[in-house]
């Protein structure tokens, strides 16, 4: 009997154990719960601010972006302004036939892409060797206040830079050929040359942007662990041979991911520096997509073949950039999806 009443209690103390300790968990739970739901109010209410920040520009691209895109209807149609969109006659694939038969759509293909792959690969490597050298420079000052200088051009309009190259790249009065004819070399036009023309749109667009791949490749160079040139040092290894073996492999994805960002580009030959240093002399080799649209559409009035052949410079740079981000998420890790 009292081996009974012995174990009963002991039950009921097991019991109340774990009713306690069932009562505290849930309690611990809710609290828990009351705790995480807070945070995440806290989170809403500190975030608000930057989500109500962003309405303004996604405004911007829905007005300027997404709606003017019902425009390309008008490479489907022989569009009369007149008549507007919904009465302009329907002619299908009529102007992109037209587009690919027309005497000058290849040589301007050509031009463009010549133009814009010598472009990706000057800023590719030009940025790279300034970044090694700036980083040989042992003094800070010095090698911040270079940094300052190459990076200026870049924020500079083609506009204003068209004006000044367009001075000192004068046969007649201008700084470089000047210092040719000091050398012997007989005046050279460049901006009037058809064989000189696209090598200048890509010299000049390499000095003007080569200032922000180097910046972005300094970047990456501080991110190489210095215990690597302290054990190629120790291996016998000279200067050049660290920068074959430990800085190129350091930043090779950096490098990569660069380039595979750039492919996206390649239809892109600059719009605005070529406009505003093209003539009609130089039609022949530095022609491009773009200003080919321009003409065509601002100034013929043939607004749906200026469509067609926007729409398809549009669509072969959907699919390049659809293969640089699949390119830079394989070879650098690199996602924004």
């Amino acid at each position: 009997m009292r081996k009974s009443v012995e174990f009963n209690v002991a039950g009921f103390r097991i019991y109340f154990v774990m009713k306690g300790a069932i009562y505290l968990m849930l309690q611990k739970n809710a609290i828990g719960s009351a705790d995480q739901k807070k945070a995440r109010t806290n989170k809403v209410r500190l975030q608000l601010p930057l989500h109500l920040m962003m309405i303004p520009g996604i405004v911007l691209v829905v007005l300027f972006c997404y709606i003017p895109m019902f425009g390309i209807v008008m490479a489907f149609q022989d569009y009369n302004p007149l008549l507007g969109f919904f009465k302009s006659p329907w002619v299908g694939l009529d102007n992109f036939i037209y587009m690919f038969s027309m005497p000058d759509t290849l040589q301007v293909v050509w031009n463009t892409l010549y133009i814009a792959i010598l472009k990706i690969i000057g800023n590719l490597l030009v940025p790279v060797v300034v970044a090694l050298l700036l980083n040989e420079i042992g003094s800070r000052v010095f090698q911040r206040s270079l940094q300052t200088i190459i990076y200026l051009p870049y924020f500079l309009s083609w506009i204003i830079l068209a004006t000044v190259f367009i001075d000192i790249l004068s046969p007649s009065s201008g700084a470089v050929n000047k210092i040719l004819g000091y050398l012997g070399v007989e005046p050279i036009y460049f901006l009037g040359d058809q064989k000189w023309f696209p090598l200048t749109m890509v010299f000049t667009d390499i000095w003007k942007g080569f200032g922000y791949g180097t910046i972005v490749y300094l970047a990456a160079l501080t991110g190489i662990d210095p215990t690597l040139y302290e054990a190629a040092v120790i291996d016998g290894a000279n200067r050049w041979q660290q920068t074959w073996h430990v800085t190129l492999p350091g930043i090779r994805s950096t490098v990569i991911l660069m380039m595979t960002l750039q492919l996206g580009n390649v239809l892109n030959a600059g719009f605005d520096q070529i406009f505003n240093l093209l003539s009609p002399v130089v039609y022949k080799t530095g022609d491009i997509i773009d200003t080919l649209v321009y003409r065509m559409g601002l100034i013929n009035t043939q607004y749906s073949l200026a469509t067609a052949v926007g729409l398809f410079k549009s669509v072969i740079s959907m699919i390049l950039i659809a293969l640089s981000y699949w390119l830079a998420d394989k070879f650098a890790n690199y996602r924004i999806f």
